[in-house]
């Protein structure tokens, strides 16, 4: 669950959709931006099924004591998350192997410098499935890979913004992640850095921009009130939660 406080209510997003509106920006990259477009199907499926590991846990949210809001992707307990990684993995590769190991290589990414031996296992474990997909795809790691992984990364990013962020918020307001640009750069972009930055409640402008044309996209969520939580408790005030929806445009 993607989680952003306000005064009296959690807005609650799924992983799921979240990884929608990354797809609808992986879709609608520029062709003359999107190096080995042969492969666009491919990437195109990894981007939207990135976060499906999420689907079921995302059902029914849990509620962290420790910080006293829901869990959310960052905080979400160690063990059954990595678990949670490895089975949407998997069924992205019964989908595709490429996207499969874009998927593998995107989430193994985050346990590179794991120090427990859970996030190690989760590194090594990915590190051979890798291995094996490689082989299976006939490739090896190469430019147009890290491209494909990259622009995973950013569509990934893209969306994360328009969830973690209030509408129209003033840029030295946002959420810390994006105040210095996104962190994937691009050869299109000079390698400098894509900003992001709110031009009112419905338009975000990009620096660079490496869509056809203006993105529109529609990302659903839920405002749970924090008193409904308090009385019903996450799971019930969730499910019970109307859902809304956020319009955005990338220009």
């Amino acid at each position: 669950m993607i989680i952003h406080e306000r005064k009296d209510e959690f807005v609650m997003v799924t992983q799921h959709d979240h990884a929608l509106v990354s797809r609808d920006a992986a879709q609608f990259w520029r062709d003359d931006y999107f190096l080995g477009i042969e492969r666009k199907d491919s990437v195109v499926l990894a981007v939207r099924e990135h976060d499906r590991c999420w689907i079921e846990p995302d059902e029914e949210p849990i509620w962290n004591e420790q910080t006293q809001q829901p869990y959310s992707f960052t905080d979400y307990p160690g063990r059954p998350k990595l678990s949670f990684y490895k089975k949407g993995i998997d069924e992205v590769a019964e989908l595709d192997l490429y996207a499969g190991l874009l998927c593998s290589l995107h989430y193994a990414s985050f346990l590179k410098n794991a120090t427990s031996a859970i996030g190690k296992n989760f590194w090594n474990e990915e590190h051979l499935r890798q291995q094996v997909l490689l082989q299976e795809i006939g490739i090896e790691k190469d430019e147009l890979l890290s491209f494909h992984l990259k622009l995973l990364k950013f569509c990934d990013n893209l969306s994360l913004y328009i969830c973690l962020n209030q509408p129209g918020i003033p840029k030295e307001r946002e959420h810390y992640f994006y105040r210095d640009g996104f962190p994937q750069k691009f050869s299109f972009a000079n390698n400098q850095p894509i900003n992001a930055e709110y031009l009112d409640q419905q338009t975000v402008s990009l620096s660079i921009s490496p869509f056809k044309e203006k993105l529109h996209v529609t990302l659903p969520y839920k405002a749970v009130n924090k008193a409904i939580i308090k009385e019903n408790g996450l799971a019930a005030a969730y499910q019970h939660s109307p859902v809304l929806w956020r319009e955005v445009a990338f220009i």
